[in-house]
């Protein structure tokens, strides 16, 4: 017997990706607020460290597009 979590996926699932994006927005929406909590002094130098390179050109960036195509690829397998 499929567990209530199990159902709701499944039912989520179903929905017109309108109504899966909403339902996503409300679900985080319900999450906890953590934005104001600090990340500390060890992700701080991790941020300025990346937006450094970045800025110098360093920084190897990737699109989205590609991005999301990988992760595709990574867990299709």
């Amino acid at each position: 017997m499929p567990t209530p979590l199990e159902q709701l996926t499944s039912q989520a699932i179903a929905l017109s990706p309108e109504d899966r994006a909403r339902l996503a927005d409300l679900l985080l929406a319900s999450l906890p607020d953590e934005a104001d909590e600090p990340l500390g002094d060890d992700w701080d130098q991790e941020i300025q460290k990346r937006l450094k390179a970045v800025e110098s050109g360093t920084a190897r960036l990737v699109s989205a597009v590609d991005l999301h195509a990988e992760a595709r690829k990574i867990y299709q397998r």
